[in-house]
């Protein structure tokens, strides 16, 4: 018969009278060895309290708000399952009393680092510091379906910092872990407050709202909600069209022997236990474009006024993933070889398919590729994943006939390609050049090692 074990609050270091900020079980939840069961913060630290043992939760003893000390009851546990040999909690300091606490206490899948970092924002009719945000006349007041009737979760420091700017925090979309606000929240927020307000009152795009439509008028309808991926890639992607001036130049590459060469080394590269891809030869020859053009391996700084150079080689791989689009970033790419990439690049793409990518999977990255061969169509315009300043487009490579210079035609595989870029920084006649080089890159692969 299972044993009924009380848990208590462990040493959790040199804290007295912690306030609990949430409670993640309820009785009659089922839990495993290791699994959370509250929150703790204090102006320096927050962590969470894992389950020493697994079982049934027979009654909760602390509710969110309450301050509590080693030895306080946590919960009542039918135990089934053998203690941890080691049940500390992970704590994160924060080394400075204005920033957020942003390690992330279980994995979570995000699309880029901005995606990662910035709110899904709602952005109001009206800003005025200090005061709450009007509301379109005969509707309730929008602060959004995860954040409406809830407790708000954010650290001391944080609801300090928005109290200053006069930000209510039941206004702000978190993107932490649970929903947590961070201060890039807050930042977001006001950002697009201040663009939202008038075409003079900040270097955004003011347009008006959408109507409301009751598309219900015109037959059976269903609502179905995004799911958090696509909450946070909507916004950064319609945030990077609105703020990065776009232009995308196509070309076309003959991967006819890239293909053959690839080819040739399947026995080999599965003795090796890995599959290569087209992808991975494309990696390669990007780099190679990314290093004779700095100026696409670099982002701008907010202000506008100065440009980041990097000399890292991080490359951003958009992977198809039930819950949608997520962009992990490989590095290092020119220091490995191409057994490597490929089995890494499997790996972290399984990884993706299966929710297990944590948010530093997905930071870092110097341009981003999307490749939609496997799936279709003849080409395609990407959007910049700012605040990289290009991204490439890969479609579906097809047959066609090549014209050889003495007036004959031979078969070609052609792969279409499509190089978005930010016209701030990179103009047409740069553009050109790098799409050129990167084709006769990827047409005669051996070119990477010049």
């Amino acid at each position: 018969m299972a044993e009924l074990k009380t848990i208590n609050l462990p040493d959790v270091g040199d804290f007295d009278e912690i306030e609990v900020i949430e409670v993640l079980i309820v009785p009659g939840d089922e839990i495993k060895a290791e699994d959370s069961m509250i929150v703790l913060e204090s102006d320096k630290a927050t962590m969470e309290i894992p389950s020493p043992f697994g079982g049934i939760v027979k009654s909760v003893s602390v509710r969110p708000g309450d301050r509590i000390s080693e030895g306080t009851e946590i919960a009542k546990v039918e135990a089934s399952q053998p203690a941890m040999e080691d049940s500390t909690p992970e704590q994160t300091t924060d080394n400075n009393s204005e920033a957020e606490i942003e390690q992330a206490p279980e994995t979570v899948t995000e699309v880029t680092e901005q995606a990662a970092t910035e709110a899904v924002v709602v952005p109001p009719h009206e800003f005025t510091p200090g005061k709450p945000r009007k509301q379109p006349p005969g509707k309730p007041l929008d602060v959004s379906g995860d954040n409406a009737g809830k407790i708000l979760h954010a650290s001391p420091s944080i609801r300090r910092y928005a109290r200053e700017l006069g930000v209510g925090l039941e206004q702000v979309i978190g993107t932490g872990p649970k929903g947590r606000v961070l201060k890039q929240d807050v930042k977001a927020y006001i950002k697009a407050s201040l663009s939202s307000a008038g075409p003079g009152a900040a270097s955004g795009l003011a347009v008006s709202a959408m109507p409301e439509i009751d598309f219900s008028r015109f037959g059976e309808i269903e609502t179905v909600p995004l799911n958090r991926i696509q909450k946070i890639s909507g916004a950064h992607l319609h945030r990077s069209w609105v703020s990065v001036p776009h232009v995308t130049q196509f070309d076309e590459a003959n991967i006819t022997d890239l293909e053959a060469f690839r080819k040739s080394l399947a026995k080999e590269a599965e003795k090796k236990g890995v599959r290569l891809t087209l992808l991975v030869f494309v990696m390669k020859a990007l780099v190679a474009s990314l290093k004779a053009f700095p100026t696409f391996n670099a982002s701008l700084e907010t202000s506008g006024e100065r440009l980041i150079l990097k000399s890292y080689f991080h490359i951003g791989v958009a992977v198809d993933t039930p819950n949608g689009l997520v962009v992990p970033v490989i590095r290092d790419v020119d220091q490995k070889g191409l057994y490597d990439l490929a089995g890494e690049l499997a790996t972290t793409a399984e990884r993706a398919r299966e929710g297990k990518l944590s948010p530093t999977d997905m930071q870092g990255g110097c341009m981003t590729i999307s490749s939609l061969g496997g799936i279709g169509g003849i080409q395609f315009t990407p959007i910049v994943n700012a605040p990289e300043v290009a991204i490439l487009g890969i479609a579906k490579s097809k047959m066609q006939p090549v014209y050889q210079g003495d007036g004959s035609f031979t078969p070609g595989l052609i792969l279409p390609l499509a190089l978005s870029y930010d016209h701030r920084v990179i103009d047409g006649a740069q553009g050109a050049r790098f799409s050129s080089h990167l084709s006769r890159a990827i047409t005669d692969i051996r070119r990477v090692l010049l």
